[in-house]
């Protein structure tokens, strides 16, 4: 049997590691290198997907996915609506960048490793607060749960993260989906998939200001959604609730 992209990408790094260890710094220094963040496009008014990059915790774990999940998603979301959106280009983002302001969602990837300064997390708040809807994905089990937890607290020092329900009008935003039973984490089956929302003043009645993926990891079976690594219904599932998510941060 092969190998899946997740495993694939660990050997991977585990062996960029290696050579890292034992090779001087010049080539040390240009294996770094080859890792580009693609130039952010001006505002327009377009949708533009926005990815979050946060500076604390483990190096490049913001980047989980990047850019090919952007560009299959914006693909499948151009084909099935009539947003104006950027089809081949997407953004990044520091979580204290002014420019954030211009856009109304935004995606936090692999949280289990984020750790964000306290202009960080003041700066996210403040976007959350006026509007921002915040999607949270990629990550699993206690001990990452624990450190996002944390990191979540220091964006919304009072917020309460509640099991979500079916019913919610986020699931039911474009497509209508009719469990949130099903998915796991592409690491390992054990983990199934869970998502809680923080609601503004923790009332349910409110707005969704940030919905999470728990034990889940849409961005990656989005990524690899053409290679047929993973079952096609979860990539399916994937795209669903990734639509449901930007259709209801853009009318919430």
């Amino acid at each position: 049997m092969n190998p899946s992209p997740r495993f694939r990408r660990s050997i991977r790094y585990a062996l960029t590691t290696l050579a890292l260890l034992l090779m001087a710094a010049p080539l040390a220094w240009s294996q770094r290198q080859r890792f580009m963040i693609e130039p952010n496009v001006p505002y327009d008014g377009r949708f533009t997907f926005v990815r979050l990059r946060y500076t604390q915790g483990y190096r490049m774990a913001w980047s989980a996915d990047y850019p090919q999940m952007e560009r299959n998603f914006m693909t499948i979301l151009s084909d099935l609506s009539t947003l104006r959106l950027h089809k081949k280009a997407s953004n990044v983002h520091v979580l204290d960048d002014p420019a954030l302001s211009h856009y109304p969602i935004a995606y936090l990837t692999e949280p289990g490793y984020w750790i964000p300064t306290q202009q960080e997390a003041e700066a996210l708040r403040r976007w959350i607060q006026k509007g921002g809807f915040l999607i949270v994905d990629d990550f699993y089990f206690d001990r990452q749960w624990a450190v996002f937890e944390k990191a979540m607290l220091s964006v919304l020092p009072n917020a309460r993260m509640v099991p979500m329900d079916v019913s919610h009008p986020v699931f039911n935003a474009f497509f209508q989906i009719k469990t949130l039973e099903g998915m796991t984490h592409p690491a390992t089956p054990l983990a199934k998939a869970e998502y809680l929302g923080i609601y503004e003043d923790n009332d349910p009645t409110k707005r969704l200001q940030v919905i999470i993926n728990y034990n889940n990891d849409i961005g990656d079976y989005m990524e690899w959604s053409g290679e047929g690594w993973y079952p096609v219904n979860f990539s399916n599932d994937a795209y669903k609730f990734a639509t449901n998510y930007v259709v209801y941060g853009l009318t919430h």
